[in-house]
């Protein structure tokens, strides 16, 4: 079929660019019409497989859609209605734009997760693999619920450690903005008075003077050093394999963190690698869609060797038992869930309890830097109002 490319102006008036598939140049104008955006420009273009969305989609809007799809058709609504009625009442742009491409492709033929993997950025390949397994098995509408259930989980989670270190971070950069504050523009209109009188200071009073005429003067220079610096890490941790695993083994053997970034991975392929056996998806496939979703290369190697020694008729967990990074406890209940054949039911025990760990450790570390930060900016403040009232003091026994 066909693909055009677009310039179109939407019903605000904002500027729209992108792709879109259709049998002729009159059906293209007439779907984009459909959609609310109105075209100056449409051209047609080469035949792609992938296509690009207008917009941000978040994690929380594939979980509603896919929420409200599943309870549709558990309902016993067939595909094509349930997804017209979620074209109905959502209000997100790129959501209904993508929901719109798909119960066109579901209409001419194609199945759910062939049309979903059309949007690669928004569909993951282990959601399109958890769709194709229960299309395969006929329980769509369970599969739809599972990952609906996976991805809330992960959200809620990701809000809790956001929220556990929100505080703290806003304390700290708060207390940094008022020390140099006061450093930069205040302390500066207090010791000009001791310079004046020609008085000999104390040395914290000399040092604070120091800091304070750099900071004053060479600001600039510390933001354009802290930026170059941070662009050059950025570089090399994005640019190069070896950054990237240097970034990842710094994530996992940091200390005190260090420990809470491994639980959490190990959390995650737990349950992205249970629920897609529960789904019916195989094992190796499986950990194939764990590896990449690991989110740590080293892990990630460790599950990928652990494939290998599954294709060669190895259990799964003696291959991961042999790496230090996965924990033992872990490597223990998937030996269990082996053995008794439900290793999914233990490997979401193995997500829930490391999970519930690092929830911990986190609240902890955030109860334990609440006091430092307090003590620290308290030392520094301390140090300035020490450094003014010194010379202010020798002063007074001068004047006696």
């Amino acid at each position: 079929m066909p693909v055009f490319t677009y310039e179109a102006f939407d019903g605000s008036g904002k500027r729209r660019r992108g792709l879109i598939e259709a049998a002729s140049l009159n059906y293209a104008v007439a779907r984009l019409k459909e959609e609310g955006v109105y075209p100056v420009s449409l051209k047609e273009t080469k035949e792609i497989h992938k296509i690009t969305v207008s917009g941000k989609v978040s994690p929380k809007d594939i979980a509603l859609v896919t929420r409200q799809l599943a309870t549709l058709l558990a309902a016993g609504l067939p595909l094509v209605p349930a997804l017209s009625a979620l074209v109905a009442q959502t209000t997100r742009p790129a959501v209904k734009n993508i929901l719109l491409r798909i119960r066109e492709e579901v209409n001419e033929g194609k199945s759910l997760s062939a049309a979903m993997g059309l949007f690669p950025r928004v569909f993951s390949p282990f959601y399109i693999n958890m769709v194709k397994a229960g299309e395969a098995s006929g329980a769509v509408e369970e599969v739809l619920e599972r990952l609906a259930d996976f991805t809330e989980n992960q959200e809620v989670l990701k809000t809790k450690i956001k929220s556990a270190l929100a505080y703290p971070f806003i304390m700290f950069s708060v207390g940094v903005l008022v020390v140099l504050f006061l450093v930069t523009f205040v302390v500066p209109n207090i010791t000009k008075i001791f310079e004046e009188m020609h008085q000999s200071l104390p040395w914290v009073t000399l040092l604070l003077i120091s800091v304070s005429s750099f900071l004053k003067s060479f600001w600039w220079l510390l933001l354009l050093f802290a930026l170059f610096s941070f662009l050059l890490v950025r570089q090399f941790i994005v640019g190069t394999t070896k950054g990237r695993y240097l970034w990842d083994w710094l994530k996992i053997k940091i200390p005190l963190l260090g420990a809470v970034n491994l639980k959490l991975a190990v959390a995650r392929f737990s349950r992205t690698l249970g629920t897609l056996l529960k789904s019916g998806v195989p094992l190796l496939t499986s950990l194939e869609i764990a590896e990449s979703i690991v989110g740590n290369r080293l892990l990630g190697e460790v599950v990928r060797e652990a494939a290998k020694e599954v294709e060669e008729g190895q259990s799964l967990s003696r291959p991961l038992s042999k790496s230090p990074l996965f924990p033992p406890m872990a490597c223990e209940m998937i030996a269990v869930g082996e053995q008794g054949g439900n290793l999914e039911t233990l490997l979401h025990r193995v997500a829930d309890a490391f999970e519930r760990e690092a929830a911990s450790s986190i609240m902890t570390l955030t109860s334990l830097l609440e006091p430092l930060m307090i003590l620290l900016m308290g030392a520094m403040v301390g140090f300035i109002v020490v450094s003014v009232l010194l010379p202010i003091f020798e002063m007074n026994q001068l004047v006696r």
